[in-house]
């Protein structure tokens, strides 16, 4: 399994091999997954949020990127969470090696 910090800056696949963006992971790899949402890094956020498999940094993630699309307070309660696959383009993928770009 791919470290998180390569996990949440991967940016697609060559095969078997992810293709990881080496100067946002070198620049934002050491923050969490709240603060990559306060900054507005949401893809990677997500990314974090599902590396970590904690249903409230997801939920966080959810409620703050709804915020910004709505301009209101947002209630996740009727989000499904596995939607946000889709708009992140992120799901949890088995692979052993990254390359850096």
């Amino acid at each position: 399994m791919l470290s998180r910090e390569d996990f949440v800056f991967t940016i697609g696949y060559d095969g078997p091999i992810a293709v990881v963006d080496r100067q946002a992971r070198r620049k934002y790899g050491k923050l969490s997954t709240q603060e990559l949402a306060e900054r507005g890094l949401f893809r990677a956020a997500y990314s974090s949020a599902l590396y970590s498999g904690d249903g409230e940094e997801l939920k966080t993630v959810a409620e703050a990127f709804l915020r910004l699309e709505k301009n209101s307070n947002a209630d996740v309660s009727g989000v499904d969470l596995s939607a946000l696959n889709r708009v992140f383009g992120v799901q949890l993928v088995d692979v052993k090696r990254s390359i850096y770009l």
